[in-house]
């Protein structure tokens, strides 16, 4: 709202400063530096409210070290990370923008769901929460919304050369000339497109279209290429929401190892959305998208400031409210950023958490039917658990798992240079 309001202002009464809001770094600051001190200020009297309202975590004695005393911790605490991501954005950033309104959705969207489950867990005393299949329903759609709004928004394009266009046969939405950095005071021809392509490392300009994926379908794999990025897409949100919200066991972890996937997210969407770094780097420049960073700065600011009341001992739990739905934010901005194949890199942690289930799950079931009695790999799942039956305290578990992820994060960012 307030970088439409100068705009005015500076274009009517040439109203000194005003200009500052044009400022992807300007707005990206302030949103962050008002993200922290809205989570930080409100987070209190949240929790207040929440703890009159005896909105307190149940936990069960699982033999882990120091858990009984969370006992009684309010729960519900994603509300804060959310109050904190959407005033500044709304604020601060371009409402006329595609990106930004897919993402104010998608946060409210997921933020629903997470909030619907643990109302039920918490007032309605159902420890299940949500059924299972209701909030793959909600990750579905949320995923077939951000898809299909990729593959049919005219704002959403990509820019390559015409000739890679025509040879590829994208559909080409504009053309327009740019400058060329190669040669001083000349012009290249450009155009924008629409495709269902990504970023990827190893592979020539970091490019691939999903119709490889599609190849044995011959001249067939064009056509079905939208459906299968919409599945891709589909399958995305859906891990990466449930990876958050296993992640999300111990004080602070979660929004911690979020926190530095947010960070190498919006690097990746002001490197997307500069056309000088996306040229020099042999990556997407994706018009509009730099927009991401002022949206990439609340939500950073928000688990940073949640984190305040969050960390050993913490105050507040995020609940199924913040873990789902940073998930789910997660996903949508590397989809929208074309980034969605670096997910299980980035995402490193949330993956090997939601693997360790899985794994566990499988492994007891066999040896069950096998051996007459079900045995496990892990002490206990999901991953976190098994380091605290070995007697690890849970901020050794948590800083430790901050670290792989910052490792993490670094190892996508280098994959731009890859090719």
């Amino acid at each position: 709202m307030l970088v439409h309001l100068f705009e005015y202002l500076k274009e009517h009464y040439d109203l000194p400063g005003a200009g500052l809001f044009k400022f992807i770094s300007f707005r990206a600051g302030m949103a962050m530096i008002l993200s922290l001190l809205i989570s930080m200020i409100i987070g209190k009297r949240i929790i207040d409210w929440l703890r009159k309202s005896q909105i307190g975590e149940t936990v069960r004695d699982l033999g882990l070290a120091g858990q009984t005393s969370k006992a009684g911790t309010p729960t519900m605490g994603g509300i804060i990370i959310v109050a904190a991501t959407l005033i500044p954005c709304l604020l601060l950033a371009r409402l006329d923008n595609v990106y930004i309104l897919l993402m104010l959705f998608s946060t409210v969207w997921m933020f629903a769901i997470g909030f619907l489950d643990d109302y039920i867990k918490v007032f309605k005393k159902d420890k299940e929460g949500l059924k299972g299949k209701f909030k793959i329903m909600g990750q579905v759609g949320l995923g077939l919304i951000v898809g299909i709004t990729m593959l049919m928004n005219d704002k959403v394009v990509v820019r390559m050369e015409p000739e890679v266009a025509a040879q590829k046969g994208y559909e080409v939405t504009e053309t327009l000339f740019v400058k060329d950095p190669s040669t001083p005071n000349t012009y290249k021809e450009m155009v924008y497109v629409k495709a269902p392509i990504t970023n990827v490392p190893f592979l020539k300009n970091n490019e691939l279209d999903y119709s490889r994926f599609l190849w044995f379908l011959n001249d067939n794999a064009r056509d079905l290429s939208s459906i299968f990025f919409l599945i891709m897409v589909i399958l995305v949100i859906t891990a990466v929401s449930n990876g958050a919200n296993l992640t999300d066991g111990l004080d602070g972890q979660a929004a911690g190892v979020s926190a530095i996937v947010i960070a190498a997210l919006g690097m990746l969407a002001y490197l997307s959305g500069n056309s000088v770094a996306a040229d020099f780097l042999k990556i997407f420049y994706i018009p509009y998208s730099s927009e991401l960073v002022v949206f990439s700065a609340c939500l950073l600011g928000g688990c940073i400031g949640f984190l305040w009341y969050n960390v050993f001992p913490a105050r507040v739990f995020m609940g199924d409210t913040g873990s789902l739905t940073l998930g789910g934010i997660i996903a949508a901005l590397a989809i929208v950023t074309r980034k969605e194949l670096l997910i299980p890199v980035l995402c490193g942690v949330f993956l090997v958490e939601n693997l360790s289930v899985i794994i566990q799950v499988w492994y007891f079931k066999y040896t069950r039917r096998k051996y007459g009695e079900g045995r496990r790999v892990f002490l206990m799942a999901p991953l976190h658990h098994h380091y605290q039956k070995k007697g690890y305290h849970e901020v050794t578990i948590s800083v430790r798992f901050w670290i792989v992820q910052i490792l993490l994060a670094v190892a996508t960012i280098i994959t731009l240079k890859i090719r």
